[in-house]
């Protein structure tokens, strides 16, 4: 007789299991088929009260366990091939399941990143979903985070600040201007939105990359040690929302709070300049924001960070970190 368990897989996740290689999750392991690319692996895990929270809707949960990972996948100029699914619940809540899997599968859909398998536990402790996300590259042409070059330009995809925004609405630590604009920054906190259509362009043009999922700020840091560079940024050229605009106006500290938000999952690149008319281009034709934000520079020290007129902004956290 089928268990607790077995019945949960089958009527939830079975459907979204739609790549042969996943057997109808009947198996213990998948199988993907094998080509002459490379494959890209990735994962990552959200969990209540640390990712998201508690009241969060079930569909924007599912949405953000694939999409951080698709982030990454994207980073790499990788193309999404499907994913693992790991449920850590406290219960089997029928109403949070169906909500949750059936916004797993559209994403799944949409984002052609099919499931493969995973698994599903019990666990008395807070809930958490992790995702590992595989995706294909042509041979030797993964986009790495440590070859950020002196001279590159140093871009970014969409707008910066949105989530740290929006987590700091539903916490009561900020006030939008309006509706309108508490809703969009909530979303921008809750659903993020990869970069997927522009991994062709980040895998054809872009020399170093990473997702920007911790901090801007935190994340460029990174990137530049990893590098042996250093760099110096334009913060005033660093994309904003009108939403997020409206709350920060021209206060270099609470734009400092933006610099340094995690949740962004927007694409960080060091794109050399006998290409970057290029990748911009490409950009525009997959409706992809891009702003150059600053250029790499020889050197060791951290990055600078230049506000109006040109005076270097202090910035007291880099990014989020769990420990």
């Amino acid at each position: 007789m089928p268990s607790g368990e077995d019945n949960l897989i089958a009527r939830y996740f079975k459907p979204l299991a739609t790549d042969p290689g996943a057997r109808g999750l009947v198996d213990d392991a998948a199988v993907l088929a094998a080509s002459a690319a490379d494959l890209v692996l990735t994962t990552d895990a959200i969990v209540e009260g640390v990712h998201y929270l508690p009241d969060d809707p079930p569909a924007a949960i599912a949405r953000k366990a694939l999409r951080v990972n698709l982030s990454d996948l994207a980073a790499k100029g990788a193309e999404p091939a499907g994913f693992l699914l790991t449920l850590a619940l406290r219960q089997a809540d029928e109403r949070f399941l169906a909500l949750f899997a059936a916004a797993l599968g559209e994403d799944a859909a949409t984002f052609r990143c099919p499931l493969l398998g995973g698994d599903t536990v019990s666990t008395p402790g807070p809930m958490m979903i992790s995702v590992t996300a595989f995706g294909r590259v042509p041979p030797g042409r993964m986009v790495l985070r440590d070859a950020l070059r002196p001279g590159d330009a140093i871009v970014v995809t969409g707008t910066i600040g949105d989530a740290a925004l929006g987590l700091d609405l539903l916490q009561g630590r900020a006030t939008a201007a309006g509706d309108a604009g508490r809703a969009f920054l909530i979303d921008r906190y809750r659903v993020p939105q990869p970069r997927s259509a522009l991994a062709p362009a980040v895998r054809d043009h872009a020399g170093a990359a990473m997702d920007v999922s911790d901090g801007l700020a935190g994340d460029l840091a990174k990137m530049c040690a990893a590098s042996g560079v250093t760099a110096t940024l334009d913060a005033t050229a660093v994309p904003l929302s009108d939403a997020a605009r409206a709350i920060i106006g021209t206060d270099e500290s609470k734009l400092a709070r933006l610099l340094s938000g995690g949740d962004d999952y927007e694409l960080l690149c060091g794109i050399a300049q006998s290409k970057l008319d290029q990748f911009l281009a490409a950009a525009q034709r997959d409706g992809v924001r891009v702003s150059v934000i600053g250029v790499a520079e020889a050197g060791t020290a951290p990055p600078r960070w230049l506000g109006a007129n040109a005076r270097e902004i202090p910035l007291k956290t880099l990014s989020f970190s769990h420990f």
